[in-house]
């Protein structure tokens, strides 16, 4: 399975952060060790959703929209 994960800093509430993993619970570690240059300095992270997919490509597409205006716009109506 693929997962595109959606989370939340504990620290700075209004920071949202969308990813995509093969292994959930072993990248949710490595957000809250800082092992990720983008998410570093915002730890701790909460885990506040995920979808899991099948398909790879549909995971990264999915991930990649969330990641654009329109898809922010959805997950913080529908999934936030």
């Amino acid at each position: 399975m693929y997962y595109v994960y959606i989370l939340r800093s504990v620290s700075f509430p209004e920071q949202i952060y969308f990813g995509y993993t093969a292994d959930l619970k072993s990248r949710l570690k490595d957000h809250n060790a800082g092992k990720s240059p983008h998410t570093s300095k915002f730890i701790p992270w909460d885990l506040i959703g995920y979808h899991a997919f099948a398909d790879q490509r549909k995971a990264r597409e999915f991930e990649y929209y969330l990641k654009t205006g329109s898809g922010r716009a959805f997950a913080n109506k529908r999934l936030i």
